[in-house]
């Protein structure tokens, strides 16, 4: 049985080999832990798929290859399998150990220690000696839980770093100019971002909101929200019930595009926007999100966000979104116009809530107030969407937040 280099994430093409936990010639269990590969957003560990012996390794520990490249061959015993997979890959010139070689392979330098791309990512983001730092993984491989067990270890004097190393990773400029090559999320981010202007007319529309009930349903929880939940109370739970609730009502934006299709969803499967440290962002995905009440949707946003920037996501975790929500509302923007995460056609950005003065009528004159008021953008696919169908979505998103009685969903 040939075994493939697996989907790593709806929006990645290909993978690293970082490990091999067997060698060829080695028997094998099914289940048992086989290899692991990674990208900058997960790594996986991945199980034998049969029992047998670990016949062939085409691909050696470090190199990059396409998703569902042959990686090995396992002799599970079973002649028919076997005998299929192996003239498959006789017949097949792209599934060849050379052709491989040639086309599919990228030997990564970089990664000729074996350490992920997740490990790497951690260890530049902190300036950290990777010589002092223990590995606990096969032949002293330095895991991403050794590296985050070092960082709470050494957080003082990680903390206490001269003004000169807080400035490590300030440009270098030659004759004026410093060149930053893009990283592999980066570059990833880049090509989906691409691809989704091309392939969506973007529209964009956003409304102001007054997030008073729900600060006074934070103010009633916050005196012990913190101390119990491990985390802060935000908006972005409540704007999140509130949007599940608006998304049934208008359920044409919970969807997907195939050709000439529109692929609408009963259930929401929201993708999360997650900054990893100023470093790029991922999306992965809660699921069945609409069922959880305000108190356990912050804490899957809370735990999915932790694990998202500890790089322990598994590929299954970005798979399925049906409906994007990103929140820049902690840095305090205005407003955001996001790009639609395909093959989705609506993503909702929840920027800043600030106290500003707004004019409400009480009996039959105007008054101005100062209220919590934040604005709402959606960025919608026009081949499936019109602009009054969004309106009246957001609309609905509004009347839900301002009005809803929220203190008593905490209560």
């Amino acid at each position: 049985m040939d075994i493939i280099m697996p989907q790593l994430g709806e929006t990645v093409a290909e993978g690293t080999l970082t490990v091999w936990h067997k060698s060829e010639g080695d028997d094998v269990v099914t289940n048992e832990l086989l290899f692991e590969i990674g990208t900058d957003k997960v790594e996986m560990e991945v199980p034998a798929p049969v029992s047998g012996k670990l016949e062939k390794i085409f691909v050696k520990a470090g190199e990059t290859v396409e998703v569902g490249a042959v990686l090995g061959r396992i002799n599970s015993g079973d002649a028919s399998n076997d005998d299929q997979s192996s003239e498959e890959s006789e017949k097949s010139p792209s599934s060849s150990p050379n052709n491989l070689a040639e086309k599919q392979y990228k030997s990564n330098l970089i990664l000729s220690d074996h350490l992920s791309p997740a490990v790497r990512r951690l260890i530049a983001e902190h300036k950290l000696d990777r010589s002092k730092i223990k590995g606990t993984g096969r032949d002293g491989r330095i895991k991403k839980s050794d590296v985050l067990e070092y960082i709470n270890a050494n957080k003082n004097k990680l903390n206490e770093m001269s003004p000169g190393s807080q400035n490590a990773d300030e440009p270098k400029f030659i004759d004026g100019k410093s060149v930053i090559p893009f990283s592999r999320i980066r570059q990833v981010t880049a090509e989906h971002m691409v691809r989704s202007k091309t392939i969506s007319p973007h529209v964009n529309q956003g409304i102001e909101v007054d997030f008073s009930k729900v600060d006074s349903a934070r103010k009633s929880t916050s005196s012990d929200w913190k101390e119990r939940e491990g985390f802060s109370l935000t908006y972005l739970p409540f704007i999140i019930k509130a949007l599940c609730g608006a998304l049934a009502d208008f359920p044409n934006l919970n969807s997907h595009i195939e050709e000439n299709n529109l692929i609408v969803f009963k259930d929401v499967q929201l993708a999360v926007a997650v900054d990893l440290g100023l470093e790029g962002l991922v999306t992965p995905v809660i699921r069945d999100i609409s069922s959880l009440s305000v108190t356990e949707i912050a804490r899957s946003v809370s735990s999915i966000a932790s694990l998202a920037r500890k790089g322990s996501l598994k590929p299954e975790d970005f798979k399925g979104g049906t409906y994007t929500v990103t929140n820049n509302g902690a840095l305090g923007t205005l407003y955001t116009t996001p790009i639609i995460n395909q093959p989705q056609v609506g993503v909702l950005s929840v920027d800043g809530v600030a106290k500003r003065p707004i004019v409400v009528d009480r009996d039959g004159e105007d008054n101005i107030v100062v209220r919590p008021i934040g604005v709402i953008t959606q960025a919608f696919d026009h081949r499936a969407i019109d602009g009054a169908y969004s309106a009246a979505f957001l609309k609905r998103l509004k009347d839900i937040i301002e009005n809803h009685d929220w203190t008593s969903l905490l209560s």
